[in-house]
């Protein structure tokens, strides 16, 4: 690895800002619906959620909740499994492509398989969090004073 990238990847501010980033698509969703519920309980109608504002507050709370706790890395494990139990459910319930045919299904289908990627990252947050907090005294030293 380049030294320079490798005196990246060690700095302080780099793993933080990592998750920050990970994370956008969720936090950024969780403050618009919170910005306009109105918008985000008539979103959870179209898709037949009933009652639509309550599962509005939830969405938006785990959207919030589980990038909160990884973006500060305190049970990311928790923020991560949260995020893709929400996003393998959003498949099944809302990019239900096998249900569909034409430009629809294939769109559908399209973003359903993003979010498979997307839960492929929870699982790697959550992977490194724990490797992170386990890894010996001597790495977390190093890791700190960089």
């Amino acid at each position: 690895m380049p030294t320079v990238i490798a005196k990246l990847l060690d700095t302080r501010w780099f793993p933080p800002l990592a998750r920050l980033i990970l994370t956008f698509c969720f936090w950024g969703s969780g403050l618009a619906k919170l910005a306009d519920f109105d918008a985000a309980t008539a979103e959870m109608a179209y898709f037949g959620f009933s009652p639509p504002a309550l599962i509005a507050v939830l969405v938006i709370v785990v959207q919030l909740v589980g990038s909160a706790l990884i973006v500060v890395d305190r049970a990311a494990w928790l923020g991560a499994g949260m995020l893709a139990t929400f996003t393998g459910l959003t498949i099944l319930l809302v990019h239900d492509f096998w249900t569909m045919t034409g430009p629809e299904a294939i769109g559908h289908f399209h973003t359903a398989t993003e979010h498979v990627t997307v839960i492929g990252a929870m699982m790697v947050a959550a992977l490194l969090s724990r490797r992170t907090r386990t890894a010996p005294a001597t790495d977390r030293i190093r890791n700190a004073t960089a």
